[in-house]
């Protein structure tokens, strides 16, 4: 009976490692489809811009309006994808800017450089996820610009204020400020850039050496943080 007993529970302990193989090797063939088609829908914006749909994402996949929204719900949720994509790519390259070896002052306009650069670089992704409501919507119902774009710049604002947190010293308050900074440096690259992409009325290097301009008193006086990395 022990060694009955012992052959089953050496049983369930094998099909439980079974079913746990089993659905990590499903959650990772899922991942690997849901970057496909984050790849096509890029393909797409790329192409149209505001005006990519889901049923053009869905043909440029190979697959069905409906297995799309099997991934993502709906624009709205792809849009999110598509937003958390990007916008980790460009934070990792503005932290990268902001850490390379120069001056300060060489390195704020190097942030700045970045972030025009990437919207220069791939407008209609930009204008995708920031004016989707261009192309009116080709049939893609419900898509709230406001609702979707807010939340991309808000986390770009509390990132940033986390790297300037990490970076300087602005006295008791230096927390506070930090997020008032980074939301406040944000919400002028988007601003300045959005009339900048969309007009040309000057180089991106004299709207980057303007905006520094614009910045660099008070960060230019700010000593950086006793153990941080300095900015």
């Amino acid at each position: 009976m022990l060694v009955c007993a012992g052959i089953t529970d050496s049983a369930r302990v094998g099909e439980r490692r079974m079913d746990t193989t089993q659905r990590a090797e499903q959650e990772r063939s899922a991942d690997r489809r849901r970057r496909e088609l984050l790849e096509a829908a890029d393909r797409v914006v790329l192409r149209d811009g505001p005006g990519a749909s889901m049923n053009a994402i869905a043909a440029e996949a190979g697959i069905t309006k409906p297995i799309l929204y099997r991934h993502f719900g709906d624009k709205g949720g792809l849009y999110a994808a598509l937003a958390q994509r990007h916008t980790d790519a460009l934070l990792g390259s503005l932290r990268a800017a902001l850490d390379a070896p120069a001056e300060r002052r060489e390195r704020v306009e190097q942030t700045l450089d970045t972030y025009l650069a990437a919207i220069e670089a791939r407008p209609q992704v930009y204008r995708f996820l920031m004016h989707p409501a261009e192309a009116g919507q080709q049939g893609d119902q419900g898509f709230d610009v406001g609702r979707h774009s807010a939340p991309l710049l808000r986390r770009m604002g509390e990132e940033l204020g986390k790297v300037i947190e990490e970076r300087l010293d602005l006295g008791p308050d230096t927390a506070r400020l930090a997020r008032v900074w980074g939301h406040g440096i944000v919400g002028m690259m988007h601003a300045a850039g959005d009339w900048w992409l969309g007009e040309r009325p000057c180089s991106r290097a004299e709207l980057v050496r303007s905006l520094a301009d614009l910045l660099w008193g008070r960060l230019a006086a700010a000593g950086d943080r006793l153990g941080g990395p300095g900015f």
